[in-house]
C-alpha cells in the first residue's frame, strides 16, 4: 500500500460546551478566501477551507475516503479532516464556529447535547448505522479472561469511550445484564486495548475498529457485538445511528450551493464504500488506530444519507434520543426529523 500523507490536523483537550457557547459569541465561519476554480464551481459563493471534525472511528471512513480521494478537491472545495480526542470535542468546535461539520462516527449523543446548547446548530448529512451485523459498538475483555457474558462483569472495572453518550449506554447494557452501581471510567478509544492488556480494566464498552485491532493482535476479545440494538432499542437487528456526519446549519446558510455540492462529494465517498468496500479499507489507516495486514479484518458500518432515511429509520433514531432525554443526559426531548438535511 503507498504511504500517504496524512491530511488532518490533531487537537487535544478543548473547552466544555459552556465555554463553546461563550467563544460562539464571538467566532465567525472559519472560512479563507478560496482561488477563483473554487468559488467557480460553488456557484460565485466563498466557502474558503472546510474545516470537517471527526473521532478516529472506523465509521468515519467517508470522510477520510472524501479527502484522500480527491472527491471534495474535485467539487472545487477545500476540506480538512480535523481530528479531536472525543466526539465532544467535535460538537464544541461545531458551536464555537472553528468546525463547519462533522464526519460520520461523531456520536450522534454528543451532537444532540450541542443541538440542546445552541439551537438550530447543524443538519445531518447522513448517520451510520450499526446493529449486531453492522458491527460498530461493542464489550470487549483481555484475551484470557475468563468472561463469558456481559453478565459476568458485575463488580468489575469498566471503562468506556469519554464523553456522556458512551457512558450512559455502557451503564444502560450493563444494568440491562443484572449489573448496577458500577463507576464507568471513560478512556479515549484508544487506549482500551492497552489498559486491558495492563490489568487495568477488567472490560470495555468500545467501538471499532478496537475490537479488531485487540483480537487481531491477540490481546483481546470481543464479549458481544451491536449491544446498543440489543439491550437498548430491543432488537439485535434495529438501526442504532449512533454517529452522524453534519454540516454546520451557519454554514448551510452562508453557502446553500456549497453545501449541496459538499453532500453530494459525500454521497460519492458513501457509494463506494457500498460498491467496493474492499478497495476503500486502507483508508483507515492514519485516521484511525488500523494498520497493515488489520485494515482487511475491520468491520464496516452501513450509512444512509439524509434522502434515505425511512419513517422506520426516523423512528429507530427518535428511540435512541428518547433513550438520552430518560436517562437524563438531555435536558430536553430533541426531535431528530427536523435535524435531517433538506436541501433549498
Amino acid at each position: 500500500m503507498p504511504l500517504r500523507r496524512r491530511t488532518f490536523l490533531e487537537f487535544g483537550a478543548s473547552a466544555t460546551l459552556a465555554v463553546a457557547l461563550h467563544s460562539c459569541a464571538t467566532s465567525s465561519n472559519n472560512a479563507t478566501t478560496p482561488d477563483s476554480s473554487t468559488a467557480s464551481a460553488t456557484g460565485g459563493e466563498d466557502p474558503g477551507k472546510i474545516s470537517i471534525g471527526f473521532w478516529p472511528v472506523a465509521a468515519g471512513l467517508p470522510l477520510f475516503l472524501g479527502v484522500e480521494r480527491g472527491y471534495f478537491k474535485e467539487a472545487g472545495l477545500d476540506v480538512e479532516a480535523v481530528q479531536f480526542a472525543s466526539a465532544q470535542q467535535v460538537a464544541e468546535g461545531i458551536i464555537a464556529g472553528r468546525l463547519q461539520g462533522s464526519g460520520n462516527g461523531t456520536a450522534s449523543g454528543a451532537l444532540g447535547l450541542a443541538e440542546i446548547a445552541s439551537p438550530g446548530l447543524f443538519k445531518i448529512l447522513a448517520a451510520n448505522p450499526s446493529n449486531v451485523e453492522l458491527k460498530l459498538e461493542q464489550f470487549i475483555v483481555a484475551k484470557d479472561s475468563p468472561f463469558e457474558s456481559i453478565a459476568d462483569l458485575m463488580g468489575k472495572r469498566v471503562a468506556s469511550g469519554p464523553g456522556a453518550q458512551n457512558k450512559v449506554i455502557a451503564e444502560a447494557v450493563l444494568k440491562a445484564n443484572g449489573i448496577e452501581g458500577v463507576e464507568i471510567q471513560q478512556l479515549e478509544i484508544r487506549q482500551h486495548v492497552a489498559a486491558l492488556e495492563a490489568g487495568q480494566i477488567d472490560a470495555a464498552y468500545t467501538l471499532e475498529p478496537t475490537g479488531t485491532v485487540g483480537d487481531m493482535n491477540g490481546i483481546t476479545r470481543i464479549l458481544e457485538n451491536g449491544v446498543v440494538s440489543t439491550y437498548i432499542l430491543g432488537d439485535p437487528q434495529a438501526p442504532w445511528f449512533g454517529g452522524s456526519a453534519t454540516l454546520s446549519t451557519q454554514f448551510i446558510e452562508a453557502y446553500p450551493e456549497a453545501a449541496k455540492i459538499y453532500a453530494e462529494a459525500y454521497r460519492r465517498s458513501i457509494e463506494d464504500i457500498r460498491t467496493d468496500p474492499d478497495s476503500t479499507r486502507q483508508y483507515l489507516v492514519g485516521y484511525t488506530a488500523i494498520e497493515g495486514d488489520l485494515v482487511d479484518r475491520v468491520p464496516l458500518v452501513g450509512y444512509t444519507l439524509f434522502d434515505e432515511f425511512t419513517p422506520q429509520d426516523i423512528d429507530y433514531f427518535q428511540a435512541f434520543f428518547d433513550f438520552m432525554t430518560e436517562s437524563e443526559v438531555f435536558s430536553r426531548q430533541v426531535e431528530v426529523e427536523p435535524l435531517i438535511y433538506r436541501p433549498a
